[in-house]
């Protein structure tokens, strides 16, 4: 397996990878596929996210848990920055920033963790593939994955149709 630019992201039904604020709470207690987890963290040889991602992450948080590879924050203020271990800030174009990533990287996939910078890559051509986990649940608000007002349509390359089909909960069952 040749490494890529993988865009990446776990997203609700109707279209959202955070909530407001960048909010991630709505993932707690969606069933975790620990065979798909290791198959990500594996491959993985570094993380290009956004700052505003980074400054909303409670305590640090790192992609999976305990994943330690190099992880890059793009932001035009750098300087002001929270810092962390294997972090490194960097306030460039987006183009080059996936190759400081990919160059870290290795043999490994980068993994962009940004609607905004996921949506500049794919524009540029510089996104190799995309992965996309269907949560069952609707969140109405928050950052959506591909955000592009007036924008023209990017076709994809399928290499499956998904149906999905999902029951509402009752009133005693819904998520929190």
């Amino acid at each position: 397996m040749s490494a890529k630019v993988l865009w990446h992201f776990t997203m609700s039904l109707d279209g959202f990878v955070a909530g407001p604020n960048h909010s991630m709470d709505w993932m707690e207690g969606l069933p975790p596929r620990p065979d798909l987890v290791r198959e990500y963290v594996e491959a993985l040889g570094a993380v290009l996210g956004g700052r505003a991602g980074w400054d909303a992450a409670i305590d640090e948080a790192r992609p999976y848990g305990d994943w330690r590879g190099p992880i890059f924050v793009l932001t035009h203020h750098p300087e002001d920055a929270r810092p962390a271990d294997g972090v490194t800030f960097l306030n460039c174009d987006v183009a080059e920033a996936v190759r400081i990533a990919r160059e870290a990287a290795g043999d490994k996939n980068v993994e962009v963790l940004s609607p905004t910078i996921g949506r500049q890559l794919l524009e540029r051509g510089l996104i190799d593939q995309i992965d996309i986990h269907i949560a069952p649940v609707l969140l109405g608000d928050g950052i959506r994955l591909y955000d592009n007002p007036g924008g023209k349509p990017i076709r994809l390359q399928p290499n499956a149709t998904v149906d999905v089909r999902y029951h509402p909960l009752d009133a005693t069952t819904r998520l929190p």
